[in-house]
C-alpha cells in the first residue's frame, strides 16, 4: 500500500472509531428537590448500563456505531422512568419526577396481601427467585482505606543500641502521615456458581491503584537504616525476645540477614528474586481481589450465615410496611425493619409485588457489632452500612447488579513493649541487647467497597472447567487521579475523594 493511502485509511479508521464510540457523562437529579438521585440505573440494552454514584453521577460509554433507535433508559426506585435518543442527547443534568402510585394498579394482577403474608412469599422464593448457578460475570469493583491516626506515642524507656534512640523514633513517627487514603480499582471477568464459599475464576482485564508510593520509599529507607543497624550490633547467632506485660514471644534471626554476597551474585538473585516477586505480586493481587470481590458479592440476605440475613431471621426483627414505590417499570412494596434486641442492623427492603423478590436493600447498623477491651487493646467496629440492588438476568433470574459497603472500626494498642536479643553461644550471661519502649497507638480506619456488574450471563459447569485463571496483571500505579485511565471503560462514576486525590511532593 502507497503511503498516501495507508494514511488515508487511517484516518478513515480514526473517524470511524470517533463516530463508533460516544461517552456521555452527567448527574441525575430529583426535579422537585433539585438534589443529586444515587444508585439510578442507566441502561443502554439489555447488556449495556452504569448505576449512579452517591452523588447521582454516571459516565457511560457506548463502543459501537449509534442509530437513531439507540436509547438512553434512566431509572431509579420511586421515580418515573425516562427515555433520551442517545445521537440527540446533550444533557449535563437530567432530572427525574417522582412517580405517584395509582393502587388500582399494583392490584390488577395482585391482591391486598398482609405484612406476614407477604414475608413469607419472600421466604418460600428465596430458592427460586434468584439465580445460583455457574455464571459469567463482567464487572467493575472498587476498594478504598481510609486511615486517621488518632494518636501515636512512642516512648523509649531503655536502649543498649545508642541508634535506636527517641529522636530515631521519632523521625519515623513523623514522616507517618496523620491521614492516608488508597483505592483500588479492577475491571474483570468472574466465573464460577453464584455461592458463598465455592471456587471462582477470575480474569482481570485492568486495574489501578491510587497510593502515596513517597511513603513506601520512605519506609523502605527507614528499613534500609532499620537492618544496618540490627547488622552492625546484633550477633549472628542471636535470637529475639519479644515480651509486652504477660506475654513474650521468641524470634529466631535468618542467618542469610547477615551474608554478604559477591556484586555479581547479587545481581544475578536480584534479577531472578525480582521476576519470582512479580509472578507473586500478580498472583497474589488476583487471589485477593478474587476473595474480596466473591466476599462483597455474598454479602446479603441469601445468605444463611450472613450477618446481613435479615429474611431467614425475620422473627429478630420487627417489620413495618412504608407505602408502594415504582422501580423499573414494576411496582415494589417499601418495607422498613429494625431489631426487636440483640441484632445490630435496620433498614429498607424493596420487594416487587408480582414475584415477592427482594430487589433492593438498603441496611445499616444500630450500635457497634463487636467492641473489646482488655490489657491494653481495644477494638471498636463502630459501622456498617450499605446497598445491594438485584436484577434480572438471561435466565429471568434475578442476580446481584450493585453493591456497595462500608465498615468502619477503631483499634488501640496501649502497652509496654520490650525487646531483648540473648545468645547462648557467648561466654556469660545470654542478654546483648534490650529495647524498652511504652506505646499508645489510636487508629480509625473506614474500608469502602463497591462492585457493580455490568452482564451475568449463565455458563456451563464444563465451560467454568475449561476456563484456566493466569495471573497477568498488576495494578497500574496512580499518583493521582486520572480521568483518561478508564476512558471507554463502564465504571462505577469516582467520589470526591478519589477526583481529589493527589501525591503532594515533599521536599528534601
Amino acid at each position: 500500500m502507497k503511503p498516501t493511502k495507508l494514511i488515508l485509511a487511517l484516518c478513515c479508521l480514526t473517524v470511524f472509531s470517533a463516530k463508533a464510540q460516544r461517552t456521555i457523562a452527567a448527574v441525575i437529579i430529583d426535579s422537585t428537590k433539585q438534589e443529586p438521585i444515587p444508585f439510578a440505573t442507566i441502561l443502554i440494552d439489555d447488556k449495556t448500563g452504569v448505576i449512579s454514584n452517591d452523588k447521582g453521577e454516571f459516565n457511560i460509554t457506548i463502543n459501537r456505531k449509534i442509530s437513531e433507535r439507540d436509547s438512553l433508559y434512566i431509572s431509579c426506585l420511586g421515580y418515573e422512568q425516562k427515555q433520551f435518543a442517545i445521537q440527540k442527547f446533550t444533557d449535563s443534568i437530567i432530572s427525574l419526577n417522582t412517580k405517584n402510585i395509582d393502587l388500582s394498579e399494583v392490584f390488577i394482577t395482585n391482591k391486598n396481601y398482609t405484612l406476614d403474608e407477604i414475608l413469607d412469599k419472600v421466604k418460600e422464593g428465596l430458592k427460586t427467585n434468584y439465580d445460583f448457578g455457574y455464571a459469567k460475570r463482567k464487572l467493575f469493583y472498587r476498594e478504598s482505606y481510609y486511615t486517621n491516626m488518632l494518636k501515636t506515642d512512642v516512648k523509649i524507656e531503655e536502649s543498649t543500641i545508642p541508634e535506636f534512640n527517641q529522636a530515631f523514633v521519632d523521625s519515623i513517627i513523623k514522616s507517618v502521615p496523620k491521614n492516608t487514603d488508597q483505592h483500588t480499582e479492577v475491571l474483570a471477568e468472574i466465573y464460577g456458581e453464584i455461592k458463598p464459599s465455592t471456587p471462582q475464576k477470575l480474569d482481570i482485564l485492568k486495574a489501578s491503584r491510587l497510593y502515596d508510593k513517597e511513603s513506601e520509599i520512605t519506609f523502605e529507607n527507614y528499613e534500609k537504616r532499620f537492618n544496618e543497624i540490627i547488622r552492625k550490633h546484633v550477633k549472628r547467632d542471636s535470637y529475639f525476645k519479644i515480651k509486652s506485660g504477660w506475654f513474650g514471644t521468641k524470634e529466631e534471626i535468618d542467618s542469610s540477614f547477615f551474608e554478604d554476597k559477591k556484586e555479581d551474585q547479587q545481581t544475578a538473585e536480584f534479577i531472578e528474586k525480582k521476576k519470582e516477586l512479580e509472578a507473586k505480586r500478580k498472583a497474589n493481587f488476583l487471589n485477593w481481589r478474587k476473595g474480596s470481590i466473591q466476599s462483597i458479592e455474598n454479602a446479603n440476605f441469601l445468605d444463611e450465615d450472613s450477618g446481613l440475613n435479615f429474611i431467614e431471621k425475620s422473627r429478630r426483627y420487627e417489620f413495618e410496611m412504608q407505602d408502594f414505590a415504582y422501580l423499573n417499570n414494576e411496582f415494589v412494596y417499601t418495607i422498613t425493619f429494625k431489631p426487636k434486641r440483640s441484632e445490630d442492623f435496620e433498614g429498607t427492603l424493596y420487594i416487587n409485588t408480582q414475584d415477592f423478590a427482594i430487589v433492593r436493600v438498603d441496611y445499616k447498623n444500630v450500635k457497634p457489632l463487636r467492641k473489646f477491651g482488655l490489657l491494653g487493646i481495644s477494638l471498636n467496629e463502630y459501622l456498617k452500612e450499605g446497598t445491594i440492588i438485584f436484577q434480572k438476568n438471561a435466565n429471568e433470574k434475578y442476580t446481584l447488579k450493585y453493591a456497595d459497603q462500608t465498615d468502619g472500626q477503631q483499634v488501640g494498642i496501649k502497652r509496654p513493649l520490650k525487646i531483648i536479643e540473648k545468645n547462648k553461644n557467648v561466654k556469660g550471661r545470654r542478654k546483648q541487647n534490650e529495647l524498652a519502649a511504652d506505646l499508645h497507638f489510636i487508629v480509625r480506619n473506614v474500608e469502602k467497597k463497591e462492585l457493580i456488574v455490568f452482564e451475568s450471563t449463565p455458563i456451563s459447569e464444563t465451560e467454568f472447567n475449561n476456563f484456566t485463571e493466569v495471573p497477568e496483571v498488576t495494578p497500574t500505579y496512580l499518583p493521582a487521579y486520572d480521568p483518561e485511565f478508564w476512558k471507554g471503560y463502564n465504571i462505577i462514576e469516582p467520589n470526591q475523594a478519589i477526583k481529589d486525590f493527589k501525591i503532594i511532593e515533599k521536599t528534601h
